[in-house]
């Protein structure tokens, strides 16, 4: 048994001790959890009783690999800017290209991101990029104070050193960092943009635990939405709140669906007169068909060294789907053929997940239905990734005021600020034989060592 097996079972043992059957620790751990804005949707964001613990060395290793693919995204979205041919490679509907085409007013394509990572033992694989709506980094600190602090934490924590992975002060150093490149002096006034959802209010939610946070540090910051902006005279607001700064966790795509180019933000931000994090340009990189890119060695032969290690090691082949040839494993095959023959190694993935369409993972359906999926991914733009398969748990949680067990899939999120990893976050997903599970959530991540 391993470090990592062994701190489970001794956690687990822990809340089925005698001690702990009295489920009133759960239970006011959920009360503080809704009284903290720890709700996504009107449920709590961690339905789980156990942290996602990982080791001081599996972290490490993540960070290095998780920096240098940063690094090399950041140089293909570069490129691709500058090459029409790249561009077109990236499926990017006309007013995406014309957003993408805006300088944002200072140097960086991304201040904040990350990247869902299947972390198993010592091996690393990246298989999705965010730079849009990173989620987790206000969750993720709160829910780590909270656990940190339960009854069988305390126990736990008797025999273990644990270590947080926050990020909200490495956020905002980030967003300051980019107004001060912007040109701005003084705290900018913060609005962080989300559409309204149904009937929750603006004090719901991980935008409510952030906005408050950005106040405590000293910058006047709203909730608010884009059909709340007014832009006149040089001055985008929403009713009396001049705004500075946007910081943006509405998806362009998303957007699009709603509003046109004339929009308020969008004038504002042509203008110059906002700084939006992040800016429009991140749109590049939120598109499967960047590890397209990335994979093509054509591509990225004149990257550094360590970031083509990088990118061998730890990204899966993946190709945008379409009637092309293409290398594969050192040979030249044709792509549509090589997809319809490789189904059991193979997943369909929307390019852009705000497209509504569904991922297919090819061992999981019949021929007929894979053969389904592929017509349908000549016609609308996807990308056709390798097989992985993501880490797997069985974790506690806390139902109906009971305890159960369940099978959940575990992807680790480094969060990254200007490039650089500061914490990260865990997101859980039910096992339930390739359909759609109800159990998901974000669990608190801890960094675990032994008690010397």
């Amino acid at each position: 048994m391993n470090q990592l097996e062994e701190a489970v079972a001794r956690y687990q043992k822990v809340i089925e001790s005698e001690t702990y059957k009295d489920l009133g620790w759960a239970e006011e751990l959920a009360g503080k959890m809704q009284a903290g804005n720890l709700t996504q949707g009107g449920r709590l964001i961690c339905p789980f009783l156990r942290p996602n613990f990982i080791t001081r060395r599996q972290y490490d290793g993540m960070v290095k690999a998780a920096e240098a693919l940063f690094s090399a995204i950041d140089r293909v979205e570069q490129i691709a800017l500058n090459d029409a041919a790249l561009l077109a490679r990236m499926e990017l509907l006309p007013a995406e290209k014309m957003l993408a085409a805006i300088d944002p007013g200072y140097p960086f394509l991304a201040v904040t991101s990350l990247l869902d990572t299947h972390l198993t033992n010592g091996s690393v694989h990246f298989v999705d990029y965010d730079a849009d709506t990173p989620i987790g980094v206000a969750y993720g600190d709160a829910l780590a104070d909270l656990f940190y602090e339960a009854p069988p934490m305390r126990e736990f924590r008797k025999r273990y050193k644990l270590e947080k992975t926050g990020g909200r002060k490495h956020l905002l150093a980030a967003l300051l960092k980019a107004w001060k490149q912007f040109g701005g002096k003084a705290n900018p006034r913060i609005a962080i943009l989300e559409f309204r959802r149904g009937a929750q209010s603006g004090d719901q939610g991980e935008h409510a635990l952030l906005r408050d946070f950005f106040r405590s540090e000293g910058c006047e910051a709203e909730i608010v939405s884009p059909d709340q902006l007014d832009y006149r005279n040089g001055v985008l607001r929403r009713n009396g709140f001049t705004i500075d700064l946007v910081f943006r966790r509405v998806r362009i795509r998303e957007f699009l669906l709603r509003f046109d180019l004339s929009h308020p933000l969008v004038r504002a931000y042509r203008d110059g007169k906002i700084c939006m994090v992040n800016s429009f340009r991140s749109e590049l990189a939120q598109k499967k068909a960047i590890f397209d890119l990335l994979t093509d060695e054509q591509v990225t032969s004149s990257f550094p060294a360590a970031e083509r290690k990088a990118i061998r090691q730890y990204i899966p082949w993946t190709r945008v789907v379409g009637a092309r040839q293409t290398m594969h494993n050192g040979e030249m095959v044709d792509l549509p053929e090589f997809i319809l023959k490789n189904r059991e190694t193979l997943a369909l993935k929307p390019n852009d997940d705000g497209d509504g369409q569904p991922s297919i993972r090819g061992w999981e359906v019949d021929d007929a239905a894979w053969d389904r999926a592929v017509k349908r991914a000549m016609r609308t733009p996807y990308v056709v990734q390798e097989r992985l398969e993501a880490p797997r748990s069985r974790f506690p949680l806390y139902r109906y005021g009971e305890m159960e067990f369940k099978d959940v899939q575990i992807d680790v999120l480094p969060h990254a600020f200007l490039g650089k990893v500061q914490g990260c976050s865990s997101w859980l997903t039910g096992v339930n034989g390739g359909s759609f599970s109800t159990i998901t959530g974000l669990a608190p991540t801890f960094i675990l060592q032994n008690r010397s």
